[in-house]
């Protein structure tokens, strides 16, 4: 299922857009879905390294230990 989205954009880009889109032979919709898509992917794995950072590590000496 589709829906639509509204929004305002600079003028520029709005026209950059369209003369990149329509040079490379790409639909506008679909290369603005892509790039939301691949930000918010960006966003994610920000976010799964913010938490990566705050996890507490064991040294590899100590795993092998403790599977002994």
């Amino acid at each position: 299922m589709t829906v639509q989205l509204a929004t305002k954009i600079d003028e520029k880009v709005k026209k950059t857009l369209e003369l990149v889109c329509e040079s490379r032979g790409l639909k506008m919709n679909r290369f603005i879905e892509e790039a939301i898509v691949d930000k918010l992917e960006e966003l994610e794995d920000i976010e799964d390294l913010r938490k990566l950072r705050k996890e507490t590590f064991r040294p590899l000496k100590e795993i092998l230990k403790s599977l002994k």
